[in-house]
C-alpha cells in the first residue's frame, strides 16, 4: 500500500517547475467552499434562535453567500438545496485528489522553491477583522475557584510537602504550613503509663520540629492539673505570651487570663480529695511527703490531694477533674493551631485509656474534623531504663523537694493504679484507622502504623535516633584562615599559622577532657544509690547499672580545608575517628564568593539590604548560593545522626552551620539563628541528658594554647552586623 502524504507548501514537478501557483489556487478554491457552507449554518442558526435581537452581529450585506436563496414566506433565508451544493463544487472544478502532491515527492526530499510563493494568510477565528468596525472579543481571565461566579470548590486542597525555604506556592511563600492548609497540622497525643519517658520525648518532638521551622508547641496537662490543684506555678506557660482570640474555646476549669481565681481554687482542690465536698476544706491542699506516711488515714485527708490515691480509677470524682481538665487542654492546642498559626501541637498526658482516647479524638473531630491526629505510645520494658526514669520523676514538680524515700514509694502506687486501667495502643486504633507510633524503651524499637503525612513520617524517623547514653558532643568553627585575614566570604583557603595552632590547642584541651569525663563517669557510679538518697543528684542513667567501657570519639569536618587542616592532630591519633563531611561546609555565597561585605555593599547595594533586612530567609545570588534555611535542610541528616551515635563527637565546621547546630540543641527560636554569636576561638560543650541538655561554652586563650571556660555563658547577639 501506497504511503499517505499530506500536502506540503513546497513541491516540484518531474521537469524541476514549481507547480505551487496552480495548487495555491485550488487550496483558495477549496477555502472559499468551506466558508461558504460555514455561513450558511452561521445565518440558520442565527436567524431561528429565539434570543436573536436587532443588536445581534450580522453579516455585511456584500459579503451574502451566493448559494443562499431568496427569503421564503416567513421572511427568513432558506437552506441552499443538495443539489445547488453538488453544482457549485462542480463549478470550482476541484478533484478530491486535486490537493495531494505529486508521487515524485510523496515519499522522497522536498526542495525548497526558487522563489517564495503567495500562501494564503491563515487569521484565527477570533481574531477581528481589518474591515470590520465592529469590537473585538474581550478576553476573560480565568475565574477563581471559590470566586461569586463559580461553584465553591468542595475538594479539599493538597497536603503535600512544605519544607521552609525549600518549597514555596501562592498560599505559602515562605514554605511554612499555611492556615489554610488545616489538613497539613498535626495534634500529637502522646500515651504511656508514667515514668515511661514521654516528656523526653515530647521535648525533642517540640525541638527538632521548631527547628525545622515549624510552629511546636507542648501542651502538659500535668501543669494545668497542678494549676487548678492550686500546688503548681499560677501563669499557663501556653496562654501568658499573649491574650485568647476572642472566637477561642474558653477553658471549664476555673481559670482567668492564665491564672486561678482564688475562691475557685478553695473548690478544685478540695474536690480533688476522693470526692470530698469543698465545704469541709478551707484552704488549698498540699502534698507533703517530708514526715507523713501518705498511706495513713487518720491524718488530714487534704495531704493527699496530688498522691497516689487522686490517679485510683476507683476515685470517679477525680477521675471526672482530671478528664475535664485534659480536654480543656485540648481546647487550648486546637486554639494554637487553628487561631495561632500552629503547625503541630503535643498534648503530653498519660491518656492510657481508650476511653479517654476516644474522648480526645471526638473533641477534635467535633471542633476541626481536617485536623490529623497522631498517638505516640512510650513502653518501657528495661528496669535499667525505669529506674533512671523514677529518679528524674523525684526531682520533677510532684515531688521537689520532698523525702526521697517516701516520693518514690508514692510514684510507685501512682504508676500501678495507672496500670490496673492501662490499654495499650492497637487493635482498638488499627480499626479506625487511626494512626500511631509505639516507641520501646526510647528507641530500641518503633512501630508505627498507617501514618500520613510528611509531618508524621519523619517525627517516625526521628524517633528512631533516639538513645539515652551519655556522651560528650563537641562544635566549634575551624582555625583562623588566609581568607578570615583578607575579610573574605566563602572560599577554600588554608589555615595560617595562629590557625594551626589553634589546632593544635584544640588536640591537647579535647584528649584531656575526654579522659576527665571517663573518671567523672566511673565515680559517679560508684556512688549511686536507688533509690537516690536525700542530696544526691546523679543525673538519671541507664547505663548506670553497668560497665562503662572507654567510648570511641569521632571528629567530623567539612571537606574545606581550613576545616580539615584544623583536625591534622586527631587525624595523627589513632585513638580518634576523622572524617570529612560535605554536609558541613559553609554556606555557599554563591556569586558573591570570594568578595568582602564591604565590596557587596558598594557594587550590590540591594543585595546587601535585602540580607541585612532578613538573615534567615536571604538566598545569596548565583549558581549554588545558599541561605540559612537551605543549610537547616541539608543538616537534618547530620543532626539526626549525632543524635543516633553512642559515641562522642566533635564537630568542626563554619559560622553558618555552628550557628544552625547551636539552634538545634539549645531550641533557640528562629529570629536567633541568624544572628547568634560564634567567633573563632569559641568551643561547645553538650552533654545529652534525659531532662535536657547540660551546656559548656570555652574561649581559645591563645598565649596559653588552652580553653578557659565560660561561666554562666548565655547565647549572644553578633555585634558584627556584617556576619
Amino acid at each position: 500500500m501506497a504511503a499517505t502524504s499530506f500536502p506540503a507548501p513546497y513541491v516540484t514537478d518531474q521537469a524541476g517547475q514549481t507547480n505551487t501557483d496552480h495548487i495555491c489556487k485550488k487550496q483558495t478554491q477549496q477555502s472559499q467552499l468551506a466558508k461558504l457552507v460555514m455561513s450558511t449554518h452561521l445565518v440558520s442558526a442565527t436567524a431561528n434562535s429565539p434570543s436573536s435581537t436587532s443588536s445581534s452581529p450580522k453579516l455585511p450585506q456584500s459579503d451574502k453567500p451566493p448559494l443562499l436563496s431568496q427569503p421564503g414566506h416567513d421572511g427568513h433565508p432558506s437552506l441552499p438545496t443538495q443539489s445547488s451544493l453538488v453544482n457549485a463544487l462542480r463549478s470550482l472544478n476541484v478533484g478530491p485528489f486535486d490537493m495531494l502532491p505529486p508521487t515524485s515527492a510523496a515519499n522522497g526530499y522536498m526542495e525548497p522553491p526558487t522563489s517564495r510563493p503567495n500562501i494564503p494568510h491563515y487569521e484565527s477565528p477570533y481574531a477581528r477583522s481589518n474591515a470590520s468596525t465592529a469590537p473585538g472579543s474581550p478576553r476573560l481571565p480565568p475565574l477563581r475557584q471559590n470566586s461569586g461566579n463559580h461553584t465553591p470548590r468542595v475538594r479539599p486542597h493538597a497536603t503535600s510537602l512544605n519544607i521552609p525555604g525549600m518549597t514555596r506556592s501562592k498560599v505559602s511563600p515562605d514554605g511554612r504550613i499555611p492556615d489554610r492548609d488545616v489538613a497539613a497540622k498535626l495534634v500529637i497525643i502522646m500515651v504511656g503509663l508514667p515514668a515511661r519517658g514521654k516528656s523526653y520525648i515530647t521535648k525533642k518532638i517540640q525541638r527538632y520540629l521548631s527547628w525545622q521551622q515549624h510552629n511546636t508547641r507542648i501542651f502538659n496537662v500535668g501543669n494545668r492539673r497542678r494549676i487548678a490543684a492550686g500546688v503548681g506555678p499560677t501563669d499557663s506557660p501556653e496562654s501568658a505570651a499573649q491574650d485568647k482570640p476572642k472566637n477561642a474555646h474558653q477553658p471549664s476549669t476555673p481559670e482567668l487570663n492564665g491564672k486561678l481565681q482564688n475562691t475557685h481554687a478553695k473548690e478544685v482542690a478540695s474536690i480533688l480529695l476522693n470526692g470530698a465536698s469543698h465545704n469541709r476544706i478551707e484552704e488549698p491542699t498540699r502534698l507533703d511527703l517530708n514526715g507523713t506516711d501518705v498511706y495513713d488515714h487518720d491524718h488530714d485527708p487534704e495531704l493527699l490531694d496530688q498522691s497516689a490515691k487522686f490517679f485510683d480509677p476507683q476515685n470517679a470524682t477525680a477521675s471526672k477533674i482530671r478528664e475535664q481538665v485534659a480536654l480543656d487542654t485540648l481546647d487550648e492546642l486546637i486554639d494554637y493551631l487553628l487561631l495561632k498559626n500552629g503547625a503541630v501541637g503535643i498534648l503530653d498526658a498519660t491518656n492510657s485509656t481508650i476511653h479517654r482516647r476516644q474522648l480526645l479524638v471526638d473533641r477534635i473531630k467535633e471542633r476541626e474534623p481536617k485536623l490529623n491526629i497522631l498517638f505516640i505510645e512510650s513502653i518501657c520494658n528495661d528496669q535499667n531504663l525505669l529506674e533512671a526514669n523514677m529518679r528524674l520523676k523525684l526531682s520533677g514538680p510532684d515531688y521537689k523537694n520532698k523525702d526521697p524515700v517516701k516520693s518514690l514509694k508514692d510514684f510507685k502506687a501512682r504508676v500501678k493504679a495507672y496500670e490496673s486501667a492501662y490499654e495499650p495502643l492497637g487493635e482498638y486504633e488499627e480499626k479506625r484507622d487511626l494512626q500511631y507510633i509505639q516507641i520501646v524503651d526510647v528507641g530500641r524499637k518503633v512501630i508505627h502504623h498507617r501514618l500520613k503525612g510528611f509531618l508524621s513520617s519523619g517525627i517516625a524517623s526521628y524517633l528512631t535516633t533516639f538513645n539515652l547514653s551519655p556522651r560528650q558532643i563537641w562544635i566549634t568553627r575551624h582555625g583562623q584562615s588566609l581568607d578570615n585575614v583578607a575579610g573574605k566570604l566563602g572560599g577554600d583557603s588554608d589555615l595560617t599559622e595562629r590557625g594551626h595552632y589553634y589546632g593544635m590547642a584544640l588536640y591537647n584541651f579535647i584528649t584531656a577532657k575526654r579522659n576527665e569525663w571517663l573518671v567523672e563517669q566511673e565515680t559517679k557510679l560508684a556512688r549511686a544509690s536507688f533509690p537516690p538518697q536525700p542530696g544526691d543528684h546523679t543525673p538519671p542513667y541507664p547505663e548506670f547499672n553497668q560497665d562503662l567501657d572507654e567510648k570511641n570519639f569521632c571528629v567530623w569536618t567539612s571537606m574545606l580545608k581550613r576545616s580539615v587542616e584544623t583536625a591534622e592532630y586527631f587525624e595523627a591519633d589513632d585513638d580518634y575517628d576523622v572524617k570529612a563531611w560535605e554536609l558541613l561546609n559553609e554556606l555557599n555565597a554563591g556569586t558573591f564568593e570570594g568578595m568582602t561585605y564591604d565590596e557587596i555593599a558598594l557594587k550590590h547595594p540591594g543585595e546587601y539590604d535585602k540580607r541585612q533586612h532578613d538573615k534567615l530567609q536571604y538566598i545569596y545570588p548565583g549558581v549554588g548560593g545558599e541561605g540559612y534555611l537551605q543549610v537547616i535542610n541539608r543538616l537534618r541528616d547530620m543532626v539526626r545522626e549525632v543524635e543516633r551515635v553512642n559515641d562522642h563527637v566533635l564537630i568542626i565546621s563554619h559560622r553558618s552551620v555552628c550557628r544552625v547546630l547551636m539552634a538545634y540543641f539549645m531550641d533557640l527560636t528562629r529570629n536567633d539563628i541568624a544572628e547568634l554569636d560564634v567567633p573563632l576561638g569559641m568551643l561547645f560543650a553538650i552533654h545529652p541528658k534525659p531532662y535536657g541538655i547540660e551546656f559548656h561554652a570555652y574561649r581559645y586563650n591563645e598565649p596559653q594554647g588552652w580553653f578557659d571556660e565560660v561561666r554562666d555563658y548565655k547565647p549572644q547577639k553578633t555585634q558584627d552586623r556584617n556576619n
